[in-house]
C-alpha cells in the first residue's frame, strides 16, 4: 500500500513559499558575492576616473547578453545574473501561489494571483498598456 501524498494545507504552502524565497535570496546573494570577488580579483587594482562619465554600453542589458557573459565567466555578468535572480524570486513566489491556489481549487484567489502575475509579466517585458 502506497502512502497518500501530503495534503497541500495553508501551513504547508507557507513553509514551501518561505523555502522558495529563502533559496532565491541565498542563491542570488551567492552569485553577487562570487561575481564581486571575481571582479575584485581581476579589477581591484585599477583606479576609477570620476572626472568624466563613461556610459555603459555593455551587452549586460539583455538576458542573452547576461547569459553569454555568464558562460564566459564575466564578473559583471555573474553579478548581473545574481540581481536577475533576486528580481525573479518574488515573481516565482506569485507563480507558486497561483499553482497552490489552482491545486486547492480556490478559483477566486487564483484569478487575483494570475492578474498580479500578468501585471508583473507586462511590466517586466515592457508592455505598453495604453
Amino acid at each position: 500500500m502506497t502512502p497518500a501524498p501530503p495534503q497541500l494545507t495553508d501551513q504547508r504552502i507557507e513553509i514551501l513559499m518561505g523555502r522558495l524565497l529563502r533559496a532565491g535570496v541565498l542563491l542570488s546573494a551567492a552569485f553577487v558575492l562570487a561575481g564581486g570577488i571575481l571582479f575584485l580579483i581581476r579589477h581591484g587594482h585599477t583606479t576609477a576616473d570620476y572626472r568624466v562619465f563613461h556610459g555603459d554600453l555593455s551587452p549586460l542589458r539583455t538576458l542573452s547578453g547576461i547569459l553569454h557573459g555568464l558562460a564566459s565567466l564575466s564578473a559583471r555578468a555573474i553579478i548581473q545574473f545574481g540581481l536577475l535572480l533576486l528580481i525573479a524570486t518574488p515573481i516565482a513566489r506569485v507563480a507558486f501561489s497561483a499553482l497552490a491556489f489552482a491545486r486547492q481549487r480556490d478559483y477566486l484567489y487564483l484569478a487575483f494571483t494570475l492578474a498580479v502575475l500578468a501585471i508583473l509579466a507586462a511590466s517586466l517585458f515592457g508592455a505598453n498598456l495604453r
